[in-house]
């Protein structure tokens, strides 16, 4: 039994979205189960009727055997012992799911799971944009008004669904990323890993320093000149946060005002440019931090947040 076993039964579970009998699964979906821990939970399921546990080819109504057990009458076999374990149901934990995706596509913390229609969730905003995580693919498909609402100004969606057998072509519009759960992602160390194209994990895209247009950033605020530090390239959040400082031409401003107007979640500036522990020690992954701190003056027991360069602008 391998790990393969266990992501194969993950995406089974998920894509059914009921609860399946013990006995319906496999010698080496069984030891999944094992292996997946919290991913796999007991459920409860209608109790009426069994698969008959001794021809296990025919299903009989379950009556009590008047000795505090009970009986599966197969029309085969004729009424059968059922054991707690022949009743024995799993299903899975679809937030433990939700919750290691988010991870595996490095989706901010401060951003919430959304349930925006039936088995659709939005996971939150990863670099590229929203990503999106449906159980039928189908429905997507038939309905793209769904995807169309989940659109964020020019960002990518990016839509996780489990593939079907006899799905070959990319199903939606060229500006969708679609990513089969199957294909794209992994069980691993007892979380989801993610599968990038060659193996690969996704990286941002390396730019050419642009030139400073609002005073020291570039004309998108996706990075900003220093002299003390040179060119450092800012996240879309990072800039987001530069950009809305910059529109109050250096005035103090509350800082959940900045942050509405960034089209951010977060009350503080400063938490788009905190270097997160998995990123420590990594070269350069302070540089916005170092940026951020050259640039914005803070009143902290005030709450408000001011940019200097940006006066008179």
């Amino acid at each position: 039994m391998t790990v393969h076993h266990a992501w194969s039964l993950v995406c089974r579970l998920f894509a059914e979205g009921t609860p399946v009998f013990r006995y319906a699964l496999s010698p080496n979906e069984l030891a999944a189960c094992s292996l997946l821990g919290s991913a796999i939970k007991p459920a409860t399921v209608n109790q009426q009727y069994a698969l008959c546990p001794y021809c296990n080819l025919h299903r009989g109504q379950v009556v009590a055997d008047g000795k505090g057990g009970r009986l599966c009458q197969c029309p085969e076999c004729g009424p059968i012992q059922l054991e707690p374990q022949d009743m024995a149901a799993v299903t899975l934990n679809e937030d433990w799911l939700r919750q290691k995706l988010r991870m595996a596509m490095e989706i901010n913390s401060r951003d919430g799971i959304d349930q925006v229609g039936p088995d659709v969730w939005r996971l939150g905003d990863a670099r590229q944009g929203p990503v999106i995580l449906a159980r039928n693919l189908s429905g997507l498909v038939h309905a793209p008004a769904t995807l169309d609402a989940l659109r964020v100004n020019a960002s990518r969606l990016r839509v996780i669904t489990p593939k079907p057998i006899d799905q070959t072509a990319h199903p939606f519009a060229v500006d969708i990323d679609w990513l089969p759960l199957q294909e794209r992602f992994a069980f691993y160390g007892g979380g989801i890993s993610f599968i990038a194209p060659q193996g690969q994990r996704p990286t941002e895209t390396q730019r050419e320093p642009a030139k400073p247009v609002y005073g020291p950033f570039a004309d998108d605020f996706r990075s900003v000149l220093l002299p003390e530090f040179g060119h450092i390239a800012l996240t879309d959040a990072q800039a987001s946060v530069f950009g809305a400082l910059w529109s109050f031409r250096g005035e103090p401003t509350r800082g959940e005002r900045i942050m509405a107007k960034a089209g951010l979640e977060s009350d503080k500036p400063i938490d788009v440019f905190k270097v997160k522990s998995r990123d420590k020690g990594k070269p350069g992954v302070d540089r916005p931090l170092l940026a951020y701190r050259a640039l914005v003056v803070t009143q902290r027991r005030q709450g408000f947040y001011a940019m200097p360069c940006a006066s008179g602008q």
